[in-house]
């Protein structure tokens, strides 16, 4: 009996933990036809899902080229989703970061290369000890060029590392700003636990990886 309910748990847990990549609705979203966002100043916007939002925004805060990194919610099927509806994994959507950049300085497939280069690319549903659906890894293109820039990188990825990438493939639809207090985490939050056991040991390895894709001041 004990054997049986761990069995139903586990099926439950699972399930749950992978309630994004399979409900219809879910799917709609994955079928989608992708929204541009349109340049502003001569600035452009790029959006990529990679585990916890703190960790990304500071990684890509890091790179020339990047103006600003914003944490947030995106790839789900709900309006408005918020921290506490995102972790239930319930809504669709992932951790994620809109990436403010100038296309003169930093281009699109340099930023899909910062994003494989910060990150366990194998990793399904979640970067270390982060895991959910909510953590998962999505990187989403406006356009057909974006597109597949991200495909020749998965495809040159996978056959160097002889493994499957774990990061789906979305069209962009809508990002969702999360709350004040999620912003600028790692910087306005030095001393907090998780930010120098996870975030900063994360950017550290980044930081080896692309040394030439860092501000003079990182």
């Amino acid at each position: 009996m004990n054997k049986l309910l761990v069995m139903l748990f586990t099926a439950m847990l699972f399930s749950c933990n992978n309630h994004a990549q399979v409900s219809p609705k879910q799917q709609d979203v994955i079928n989608a036809e992708p929204i541009e966002v349109a340049m502003q100043n001569g600035k452009a916007k790029a959006y990529f899902a990679s585990g916890c939002f703190w960790c990304v925004e500071a990684i890509y805060e890091s790179v020339k080229g990047v103006d600003e990194s914003i944490s947030g919610y995106a790839g789900g099927h709900t309006k408005n989703p918020t921290y506490e509806s995102s972790n239930t994994g319930r809504t669709g959507h992932a951790e994620a970061v809109e990436i403010l950049y100038d296309p003169k300085v930093v281009s699109f497939e340099t930023l899909v290369d910062v994003y494989f280069s910060s990150q366990n690319p194998t990793q399904i549903n979640g970067q270390g000890g982060d895991k959910g659906s909510q953590y998962r890894s999505i990187i989403f293109y406006q356009n057909a060029e974006q597109k597949t820039i991200i495909s020749n990188k998965i495809q040159a990825l996978e056959k160097q590392l002889g493994e499957k990438v774990a990061a789906e493939v979305y069209p962009f639809q809508k990002f969702w700003i999360a709350e004040d207090y999620h912003q600028d985490y790692e910087r306005l939050n030095p001393d907090n636990p998780y930010i120098q056991n996870v975030s900063v040991p994360r950017l550290n390895r980044f930081k080896r990886k692309m040394p030439g894709a860092l501000k003079a001041n990182h």
